[in-house]
Parts: structure tokens; C-alpha cells; sequence
């Protein structure tokens, strides 16, 4: 096993890349990736889960958040694709069908496995059984474009401090790493808040870690990459599904953390409909790392956009 130790998403995610990129060629369903076999990270702060490594690696926050909330919120509605238009790729009958949410919220349309879990560890702080699957065999056999990428997550309740740990079966350390973080970290934040504990150590294990051969130049790229620890977003289980409601529907719920959460995704559709300036003026609006990283989104996008532009580059 490969064990790589950090205090931020920014350490693991240089020190995960520079790894993958040593892996072995290997080409699963005939797609060129280095790997690496058998792999965990350590994160001992894991609020530190955004980052900023221009010009090679620039994630778009918007989305980040955005897929966290529909995890969390047990979805597989279509309205993810607003934040991210290259999931649809992955859908079949405009569906992911390897969603995490229904599968963590409502399993076999009967189980919230993120309430069994605080329930589990409110009456035993001591239990080993405080587990939530994601894979599902009866689903995933059947062919679908969308397999889970997660097998599930594991919380252990110890000496006052929640520690969680995340098993992947595969890992795109390029694409899918900083985003998956952003999600898991959170949801070890949500889950140490209801019981009342201290945020402990994230481990995240994966048995494949790779990058496509299509990325391998832009990662030659990453040099220094700046680290930012998110607003606490710790709130109440009472009352938690209503709050994901209204960040949905991009309404204030009155809570600093994800209010901010909020006007990220609020700003980034006015992007998207095309009231950019409006969409820039809103970012600068939102306080905290989240207004800073949308706004070098925002950089991002119209460099990438202007670039297209020129002759040659797909210019009429």
C-alpha cells in the first residue's frame, strides 16, 4: 500500500498526482491511464478541502458545491447538469443511474443510510456498524453507463472524535479527486456536527489510482497550489433536509456557511445565462474562499473562451 499523509486537499492533490503519474499503462473499456494499485490518503484537516493551482488545475467551486448539495440531498434529478453539462455523457434516459444520493437517502427506496448512521452512533458511540454502501450489485450488473465509483464510507466515533473513511474502486486523480473531496469531507463535517463531536482524521483508500493519458501534459503543469479551508457548515439534523432544499432553490437559509454555498450557485447561473458581469459582481459579493475561486472560475472561463476565439482555434 501507498500511504500518502497531508493536511490539506491541496497537499494530497499534488503528491496524488505526482503518483499517478508514475502508475502502470493500463487500459480499462480502452482508455489510455497510468495507475497506481492500492492507495490511501490521510487529510488531517478536512475543512481544508478547496484549492487553486493555476494555470495547470483551476476547479470550478460552483459545481463542487453544487454536487455536493445533490448528493446530500438524495437526488438523481437532472438539475446537476446546469453545473456541469459533461455529466449528461454519463446518463442513460437523462439519468445517472450510479447517483450517490438515493442510494445514501433512501436505499432500495426504503433506508436513509446517513440517519442510520447518526442514529447507530447516538445509541452506541462505540459501534463499528455506523456504514453506508454505495455500490449495489442488483443495480450496478445491470449495464448502465453510470457505476459508482465509491463503495461506501465508514465512521468510527473515538475518544470524542469522529474519524471517516472513504473506499473507492477507482479514482480519476485529475478530474474526479478534487471534487469527490469536496463532498466526502463535507459530508465527515455534517456527521461529526450532529454527534456533537470533534472533526477527526479523513482516510480515503482506492484501489486504482489513475490519470488519463489525455491529462498527463496539463499535470506536467502543476507547480504551487494554493490551499483554503471552507466556512464551517455544521447545522442542526433537525431541520437539515429543509436547508438543502432552500440552497437548491437558491434561497438565504440564514447560516453564513451556506448562504455562501447558496450564492455560489445562484452567481454561476447568472454566468450561464449569460449576465456575466452581474455573475462577476455577485462573486466578489460572496465572502470567504468560495467568492475568490468562483471569480478565478470566472478568469478561467473567458481566458479558455478568448482562446477559442483566435484563428485557428475554432474561429469562423
Amino acid at each position: 500500500m501507498t500511504e500518502l499523509t497531508a493536511d490539506s486537499v491541496a497537499e494530497i492533490f499534488t503528491g496524488a498526482v505526482a503518483l499517478a503519474r508514475t502508475g502502470q499503462r493500463v487500459s480499462p473499456r480502452g482508455m489510455a491511464t497510468r495507475e497506481v494499485l492500492d492507495v490511501n490518503f490521510t487529510l488531517t484537516r478536512p475543512r481544508a478541502r478547496l484549492f487553486y493551482a493555476p494555470p495547470a488545475r483551476i476547479i470550478n467551486p460552483a459545481f463542487a458545491v453544487a454536487e455536493m448539495v445533490w448528493h446530500l440531498s438524495g437526488s438523481d434529478a437532472p438539475w446537476v447538469f446546469d453545473y456541469n453539462g459533461r455529466l449528461r455523457q454519463y446518463a442513460d434516459d437523462g439519468v445517472l443511474r450510479g447517483a450517490y444520493g438515493p442510494r445514501m437517502r433512501n436505499w432500495g427506496g426504503a433506508v436513509d443510510q446517513l440517519r442510520r448512521v447518526v442514529e447507530i452512533l447516538r445509541e452506541d458511540p462505540s459501534s463499528r456498524r455506523a456504514v453506508i454502501q454505495l455500490y449495489d450489485p442488483a443495480q450496478d450488473a445491470a449495464g448502465h453507463s453510470d457505476v459508482p465509483c465509491t463503495l461506501g464510507f465508514r465512521f468510527h466515533l473515538r475518544a470524542g472524535r469522529l474519524d471517516m473513511s472513504t473506499t473507492m474502486r477507482g479514482q480519476d486523480v485529475w478530474v474526479g479527486l478534487p471534487y469527490d473531496l469536496v463532498f466526502t469531507t463535507t459530508l465527515h463535517e455534517l456527521v461529526a456536527g450532529w454527534l456533537g463531536a470533534e472533526l477527526g482524521t479523513y482516510h480515503h483508500h482506492i484501489d486504482s489510482l489513475h490519470i488519463y493519458e489525455r491529462d498527463l501534459d496539463q499535470a506536467a503543469g502543476l507547480t504551487s497550489v494554493a490551499s483554503y479551508e471552507m466556512e464551517a457548515l455544521t447545522t442542526p439534523w433537525e431541520g437539515f433536509d429543509k436547508l438543502l432544499r432552500q440552497v437548491e432553490d437558491r434561497d438565504a437559509t440564514g447560516h453564513p456557511g451556506w448562504d455562501a454555498v447558496t450564492e455560489t450557485m445562484r452567481s454561476y447561473q447568472l454566468w450561464k445565462a449569460g449576465d456575466r458581469e452581474q455573475a462577476r459582481r455577485s462573486a466578489q459579493d460572496i465572502e470567504g474562499p468560495l467568492g475568490h475561486l468562483l471569480s478565478c472560475w470566472y478568469r478561467e472561463l473567458e481566458r479558455r473562451s478568448a482562446g477559442a476565439a483566435r484563428p485557428g482555434r475554432g474561429a469562423a
